[in-house]
């Protein structure tokens, strides 16, 4: 059965890559329907084309041309729910538009509409003992992962977003006013999750603190910074990870700057072209990781280490270590600005 709000999904086929990613964020359905001028079914652009095309450099500005599916899946209206969950199946693709024999479309399956609602093995460790110092004074009696947004703290949001992706077991660590942050979710019963808490006696660094998880694991850990606010899917995020056979997986955004001055090229002393206030385009760290119980590993007990720290670890022991774009919304609240760019964008679309 076709999902209802499967129009929303609809983009005309000379758009560009940024409308393409407001549809998705439209929708949530991780699909863009492109149409031709006769409002057939032109091409596809799903969640991952997306991802890659930012891998290789292009800008939101960019034709939907450059990242799209010309040829593809499709199935007829007539197929009957298990045939199209075969091919869904069969074929690894989460998402599959539905055409009659002129290529318009009728509506579309998606997979996670069709089966029971997913329960991950995956436990959520969040990072929530940071000072804030630069958020004050609205840290001076609250601790940063507890400040309200949309009339809930910060971290209400990120347990209840993973939570929709099937993670039901989380460790926050605690240390600047750690009781109010216990106080709040207890156990973690009142959200239908179990929660269980980290001590910092001293700051350790993101990965430091995972060196005192103390507990066994089985499948891979998604960890997050307490103040980043998001749409990312967290299950996605650990499907891809496990896809590519990652040990470590970065979130990273695209982040970019404009030199302010004129570039000369040279070789040697000769001067072989001019570039006038060039973009430069780079990814940078978005504070959220899927690692393999492996990784932890290569950590020592109460000892500091930063992510980055862990994962050139990792790396230089030939362990895959891997990005995942984002293009989701993304807030790191370190600020009073970010912090109230967080709230207003909340009053237009709830984090959780």
């Amino acid at each position: 059965m076709s999902i209802e709000n499967w129009r929303d999904a609809l983009l005309g086929g000379d758009a560009t890559i940024g409308a393409a990613v407001q549809s998705l964020d439209r929708s949530s359905l991780q699909i863009v329907l492109l149409l031709d001028p006769k409002e057939r079914l032109a091409g596809t652009i799903t969640d991952g084309d997306i991802r890659r095309g930012l891998l290789r450099g292009l800008a939101l500005g960019d034709s939907v041309s450059e990242i799209m599916q010309n040829e593809p899946m499709v199935v007829p209206p007539s197929l009957d729910r298990e045939i199209v969950l075969q091919i869904m199946s069969a074929n690894k693709i989460h998402q599959l538009p539905i055409v009659d024999e002129r290529r318009n479309v009728l509506g579309l399956h998606v997979w996670d509409d069709m089966q029971a609602p997913v329960r991950r093995p995956s436990t959520m460790v969040v990072m929530a003992g940071g000072k804030g110092t630069r958020l004050r004074p609205h840290t001076e009696n609250c601790p940063k992962p507890m400040l309200p947004i949309a009339g809930k703290p910060m971290l209400e949001h990120i347990v209840e977003r993973a939570k929709q992706a099937g993670i039901e077991r989380f460790l926050i660590s605690v240390h600047y006013l750690a009781h109010m942050i216990v106080d709040h979710f207890g156990d973690g019963s009142d959200w239908g999750v179990s929660i269980d808490y980290i001590r910092e006696t001293k700051p350790l660094g993101t990965g430091g603190a995972l060196s005192l998880l103390g507990v066994q694991l089985d499948a891979p850990l998604v960890v997050t910074n307490g103040d980043v606010i998001t749409d990312v899917g967290y299950g996605e995020m650990i499907d891809y990870h496990i896809l590519h056979r990652a040990v470590g997986t970065m979130a990273v955004r695209n982040h970019e700057m404009r030199n302010e001055f004129g570039v000369v090229r040279t070789s040697g002393v000769d001067i072989t072209g001019f570039e006038e206030k060039p973009l430069i385009r780079s990814h940078v760290n978005a504070g959220i990781y899927v690692l393999n119980p492996a990784a932890l590993d290569y950590l020592v007990e109460g000892e500091h280490c930063d992510m980055p720290t862990l994962f050139e670890r990792l790396r230089h022991r030939n362990h895959r270590t891997i990005v995942y774009p984002l293009h989701e919304k993304w807030i790191d609240v370190g600020r009073p600005d970010d912090l109230e760019l967080a709230r207003q964008a909340s009053t237009d679309a709830p984090s959780s």
